[in-house]
């Protein structure tokens, strides 16, 4: 007998929060915080640019929108270990315009030289 579950799909990547992203998700409202794990959650369990999108080489962004608010992770990858995928979630903004500020970007990549030295 063949089981299908939504829960039980396999996931494509394993995401870890670094401080600054988890003090980011600390401070937005519940119901917000919610939507993030879930939005981040569905991400690692598809491949939908819609949530999980390629910003530079280097850096990714988690999407999500809820409350009229455009919210943003960004991450980058770590393949360093062949056994396990994992993105690592640098830090987040309330986007209020089209682009994606630049010092956010150039924060995650100075988050990741300092992750990737270790």
């Amino acid at each position: 007998m063949y089981i299908c579950d939504k829960d039980l799909q396999m996931e494509y990547i394993k995401t870890i929060f670094l401080e600054s992203a988890d003090d980011f998700i600390k401070n937005l409202d519940a119901k917000t915080r919610k939507k993030v794990f879930y939005n981040v959650r569905l991400a690692e369990k598809s491949n939908d640019p819609k949530l999980f999108k390629k910003l530079t080489d280097e850096i990714w962004e988690f999407r999500i929108r809820f409350s009229n608010k455009q919210i943003r992770l960004l991450a980058f990858w770590d393949k360093r270990k062949s056994e396990n995928t994992l993105v690592i979630a640098t830090n987040g903004f309330i986007k209020k315009t089209q682009k994606t500020p630049k010092t956010d970007i150039n924060k995650a990549k100075k988050i990741m030289t300092e992750y990737l030295k270790d």
